[in-house]
């Protein structure tokens, strides 16, 4: 809160209406501004500094209410401001800015110069502002205009008023030097020559307790003592600390006892000739740092010497001396606050160097990248747009964002009508219900490949195989999330290729095959059967070469039959002539079939088969689960090393709708780039292995699609050196 005080001298204009004979109107022409700058309380900083900045000859900005002065802020409070909070003043109002109370002086109580001096000595103000009877702003004296206005008027023999024209010299002289050197200087030149003393000096403290004289004068012949470094005993720390609390000394004479000056002390001095001293304390606030109030130290001394006879010192000077005090003090205050500015500005200017050479050069990097992004895109565009595939981009809103112009030549559909638009609206509602499971299968993350047919343009339906790749936002920043920590689904890309030419072989191809198997069967059923009433004797005895040769022919003809059974197997099962009898079957019993069936087999390479099932109900064709399990233990046992165990088990798969079947072995294992394709048509982990083994390469290829004829999943781990484990799982029964 602001306080107004109102000195209630009126003399003879009571109603503030002086006459002209009282010379009152004269004076106010000479020292009062009737227009200062005025504000609201609520003005912003930024506002007011820039009418500061628009009149830079005043010194401080009025807060009024109405025309109340209720706060005062001066270009120093202000810059206070700035420093204190760098980044935040421009918001900040006027009333954060004012720091003292408002001194206001009624107009009837100008009357002479010197009450107006003392008002501003004894209240340390620099602003007093005037107002009427009822309290409304009339004018704004400034100290310095108020000095200037004493200069020009004639001095009288009135000491008070002759003591407040010196002071009032000193200190416009003073105020006129910007830089510290010059205002020390004029401040002891202009002591000495009022005080006609031999020596003005100010010593500074330096932070070691040493100090020294930096700024002199001193009347011939004394000697000079500037820039003399003096040790810390001449004043010791308990003398720094009484000043600082404002001591103050004037000595007539250093010989005289009751002065209490030390015999070591007046022997150290009367080497400059000292008779009689007086010494003020110079006090300031320590450097300004942000954030933090500032304190105050003992900053040095100003120091007057008598050398040629002792002097007694009047209160008039001593007054003096301290008010110079004051006024070094200040002067001190505001070139450190002007100096940390600088040194502000300068840092400043030099980060905004920095920023704008970063920018330009961020500026310059981005637009290389966006020029490389452009090329890249146009680039990507054109391979896209030239490959024989439809390609597209479909959000997570299962929208496409993205389409090659293969989408017009294949569908008749240009990219442009189809940005935007969902699956279903641009495939058809009934095309969109068959693939609907796989795009939500992409939209979960997973990858996924179908087979589908597609109505090209021209209503030609052809066979295309599509595949969705889900694009992954992994989260690796805070806010990238949904606070999970799992990856978000942005959408997926897809890619279709017409396969209608590779399906028009590969049904060419098993036509050929299953015509040839049909064809070789009953030739191979009667040369096997041939083979082994030969290999019995009873057409008469062989050579031990031609008995070897008959095994050799009996072995080669038994694996091409089952070669050719194989393949009608396989044929029949992907024509789609095989239906699945599915119905309620036990799985221990399926597992003890499987294990009874290949246990002579086993015996044969001296392998144990052991079993392991829990009671589960699975819904299957318990002929094609046998013949599953019995290829898989086949496959086992022929890569098995003798004395060697299979374990074939059945247990509840994590899926609890599903029977998890398992056949372990401990065999020569499967190179992990092998794991995926042994399921494909003649893929083995060898190509000597159908020789060596017996395989057909078919054997794995019927266990897959008899897996997923009843809606299950097949796939091995394997460790080389170690062995492996096929597992499959088959749905359990509803009931």
């Amino acid at each position: 809160m602001s306080t107004q005080r109102r000195d209630s001298k009126q003399g003879n204009c009571e109603q503030g209406n002086c006459e002209p004979s009282c010379g009152h109107e004269s004076l106010w022409d000479g020292i009062v501004d009737s227009q200062p700058l005025t504000a609201s309380r609520q003005t912003r900083l930024a506002k007011v500094m820039a009418r500061m900045a628009e009149h830079p000859a005043a010194s401080c900005i009025l807060a009024v209410h109405g025309r109340k002065v209720v706060g005062i802020a001066t270009r120093q409070d202000l810059m206070a401001v700035m420093v204190r909070s760098p980044d935040k003043w421009p918001q900040m109002t006027l009333a954060d800015a004012m720091t003292s109370p408002v001194i206001t002086l009624a107009k009837p109580a100008i009357t002479a110069l010197a009450l107006l001096l003392k008002q501003f000595a004894h209240h340390h103000i620099s602003h007093l502002p005037v107002v009427d009877t009822q309290d409304r702003l009339l004018g704004l004296i400034d100290q310095t205009r108020l000095l200037q206005a004493t200069q020009m008027s004639s001095r009288q023999e009135n000491p008070p008023l002759q003591r407040a024209q010196l002071f009032s010299e000193i200190t416009l002289k003073i105020r006129q030097s910007l830089q510290l050197k010059d205002i020390l200087q004029t401040t002891v030149n202009e002591i000495q020559r009022l005080l006609a003393a031999d020596r003005v000096l100010i010593y500074q403290v330096l932070p070691d307790g040493t100090g020294q004289t930096i700024s002199e004068a001193v009347v011939p012949p004394y000697p000079s003592i500037i820039g003399m470094p003096f040790p810390e005993e001449v004043f010791p720390e308990e003398y720094q600390g009484l000043y600082a609390q404002g001591r103050v000394r004037a000595i007539a004479d250093v010989h005289d006892p009751a002065s209490g000056i030390s015999a070591c002390l007046i022997e150290f001095i009367e080497q400059w000739d000292i008779r009689a001293k007086m010494i003020v304390p110079i006090v300031h606030p320590l450097k300004p740092s942000l954030g933090s109030d500032p304190g105050k130290h003992l900053w040095g001394l100003l120091i007057v010497h008598q050398c040629r006879s002792p002097r007694q010192w009047s209160d008039f000077e001593l007054d003096l001396m301290q008010q110079l005090a004051g006024q070094i003090s200040l002067a001190l205050s505001q070139g450190q606050l002007l100096e940390y500015l600088e040194d502000r500005v300068k840092l400043r200017t030099s980060e905004l160097t920095q920023a704008n050479l970063a920018l330009k050069q961020e500026i310059r990097e981005r637009q290389q990248v966006e020029l490389a992004l452009r090329q890249s895109e146009a680039q990507l565009r054109l391979i896209t747009n030239n490959l024989p595939v439809l390609i597209a981009y479909v959000d997570c809103a299962g929208r496409y964002r993205f389409n090659n112009e293969v989408y017009q030549h294949w569908l008749g559909k240009p990219p442009a009508q189809i940005n935007g638009k969902s699956i279903k609206s641009v495939m058809g509602k009934a095309y969109y219900e068959k693939i609907r499971p796989y795009v939500e299968t992409a939209l979960a993350g997973e990858q996924v490949t179908y087979e589908s047919e597609l109505a090209f343009k021209g209503e030609q339906v052809r066979s295309v195989s599509v595949t969705y790749i889900p694009h992954l936002n992994i989260p690796h920043l805070k806010g990238d999330d949904d606070g999970t920590g799992l990856p978000l689904i942005k959408g997926f890309f897809a890619l279709t290729t017409d396969i209608s030419d590779r399906k028009a072989i590969e049904r060419m191809k098993d036509e050929f095959i299953a015509v040839v198997s049909h064809e070789l069967r009953t030739p191979l059923t009667s040369i096997h059967t041939s083979l082994k009433l030969m290999a019995t004797g009873r057409l008469g005895q062989l050579s031990e070469d031609g008995q070897q040769m008959l095994e050799v022919a009996d072995e080669n003809t038994d694996r091409l039959v089952r070669l050719v059974n194989n393949v009608l197997d396989l044929q029949r099962i992907e024509s789609g002539e095989v239906t699945i009898d599915a119905h309620e079957c036990d799985v221990g019993s399926l597992i003890a079939e499987a294990a009874e069936a290949m246990q002579s087999t086993a015996q044969q390479h001296d392998i144990e088969i052991q079993t392991q099932s829990v009671s589960l109900v699975i819904w299957a064709d318990p002929d094609y689960i046998v013949q599953t399990l019995t290829n898989l233990l086949g496959n086992a046992i022929k890569f098995s090393s003798p004395g060697s165990t299979i374990h074939l088990s059945v247990r509840p798969h994590i899926d609890l709708a599903m029977a998890l079947f398992s056949v372990q072995d401990y065999g020569q294992g499967i190179p992990t780039n092998k794991l995926n394709s042994i399921f494909e048509r003649f893929q083995q982990v060898d190509s000597s292995d159908s020789r060596k083994k017996g395989g057909t390469g078919l054997g794995l290829t019927i266990c897959h699609k008899i897996v997923e004829q009843h809606s299950g999943k097949i796939w091995a781990e394997s460790q080389l050196g170690v062995g492996s484990c096929f597992y499959f799982t088959i749905p359990l029964s509803p009931n």
